[in-house]
C-alpha cells in the first residue's frame, strides 16, 4: 500500500474504478449546465496508418513506439473486400495499434504501478500477457467520463504559443491560472492542461523528441487533492519527458503513481488542444462539457479514445 494520501479503500475494496466514481447522477447532470453554447470541438489527434499514409511525418508520437498499422479493402482492392450477391461491393478496415506514445489515449488503472500491488490493492499479477483482469480499461468504458471539463492553459499563461521541453507547470502556477480564469477544478471534474507542445512536431520532429514539457510532482499532488476524476493533457505523459524519453522523478513524486496508482484518477495524453483554447479565449470561459468513452478491451492497459469539449 502506498503512503498516505490514497484512494486505497474509499470505494469499497473490490473497487476497479477509481475516481470515476465520483461521476455521480448529480454530478452528471450538473456538468450538463457546462454546455452553453453547444459547439462541439474534437481533442483527438487523427489516427493515420503507417502503411498507407505518412503518419510518420504529419502526427506527434514517442520515439521507439510502433506506429498504427491500417488496411482497408476498397472495390476488391488489396485486402479482403466481400462482394454481395447483388454486385455491391463493401469496404473494411483492420487496424493494429498500440495506444501508448502513438494516440489520443485514455490509461487504465492498471498501467502502471509500484510493488506487487495494482490500484486499490489488486494483485499485480493479475496483468498477465494476455491482458489485464484487474483495473482493465473495460472498467472505465462502462461508464465514460462525462464531467466537467476544465482548461488550464499554461502555454497562455506564459503568453506562449507552446512550452519548452524542459519547462514544468507547478502547482502554484496552475493556482495562479485558476485565480486569472476565475475557476478551478473540483471534485468530479476534469483538468485538461494545455502545454501546446503538439506544435513542436510541425516544427521539427527532432524537437518534439527532445524532451517534453508537462507537469511538476506538486501539481499533480495538487490536481488530486482537488478530487479531480481526470486529468487530460496534451503531451505524451502528462508528466515532463527528459531527452532519454524517461520522467526524472522517483517513486514518490511519479506522477503516473501518484494520480494513477495511489488516487484511481486516470490520464489521457496525447490531446489537440489548439482550437479548444481558441474558443476558450474567444469565449472568456475556461469550463466546458467533457465527454470521452474508451473502447472497452477487456484486460486493456489504454484505450484510444476521441474526447469531445462541448461548449
Amino acid at each position: 500500500m502506498p503512503k498516505p494520501p490514497h484512494n486505497w479503500g474509499r470505494w469499497g475494496d473490490d473497487d476497479q474504478q477509481g475516481a470515476l466514481n465520483l461521476l455521480t447522477p448529480a454530478t452528471v447532470l450538473a456538468a450538463l449546465g457546462a454546455a452553453r453554447d453547444g459547439r462541439v470541438v474534437s481533442l483527438a489527434m487523427p489516427i493515420r496508418g503507417a502503411t498507407s499514409g505518412p503518419a510518420p511525418t504529419t502526427v506527434p508520437h514517442l520515439a521507439g513506439r510502433p506506429l498504427p498499422q491500417h488496411f482497408m479493402s476498397v472495390d476488391g482492392g488489396d485486402y479482403a473486400a466481400g462482394v454481395r450477391s447483388d454486385g455491391a461491393r463493401i469496404a473494411d478496415d483492420a487496424l493494429l495499434l498500440s495506444p501508448h506514445g502513438t494516440t489520443t489515449h485514455m490509461d487504465a488503472l492498471c498501467h502502471m504501478w509500484a510493488g506487487e500491488e495494482l490500484y486499490n490493492g489488486h494483485p499485480a499479477a493479475r496483468v498477465r500477457s494476455y491482458g489485464a483482469t484487474r483495473l482493465g480499461i473495460e472498467h472505465a468504458a462502462a461508464r465514460g467520463v462525462v464531467a466537467r471539463g476544465v482548461l488550464l492553459d499554461a502555454a497562455a499563461h506564459r503568453g506562449a504559443a507552446r512550452l519548452e521541453p524542459a519547462d514544468r507547470i507547478g502547482a502554484a502556477e496552475l493556482a495562479e491560472i485558476c485565480a486569472r480564469v476565475g475557476s478551478e477544478p473540483g471534485p468530479g471534474d476534469v483538468a485538461v492542461v494545455r502545454t501546446g507542445w503538439p506544435r513542436a512536431w510541425a516544427e521539427d520532429p527532432a524537437l518534439y523528441r527532445s524532451g517534453q514539457p508537462g507537469l511538476a510532482a506538486d501539481a499533480g499532488r495538487w490536481l488530486a487533492e482537488r478530487d479531480v476524476v481526470m486529468v487530460a493533457m496534451d503531451n505524451a505523459a502528462v508528466q515532463g519527458l527528459g531527452a532519454d524519453g524517461r520522467s526524472a522523478e522517483d517513486v514518490d513524486d511519479d506522477l503516473h503513481l501518484t494520480l494513477l496508482w495511489r488516487h484511481g484518477i486516470h490520464l489521457a495524453e496525447l490531446l489537440w488542444l489548439e482550437e479548444l483554447a481558441e474558443a476558450a479565449a474567444a469565449a472568456r470561459r475556461c469550463d466546458f462539457l467533457f465527454i470521452a468513452v474508451p473502447l472497452p478491451i477487456e484486460g486493456g492497459t489504454g484505450s484510444p479514445i476521441n474526447p469531445l469539449a462541448v461548449l
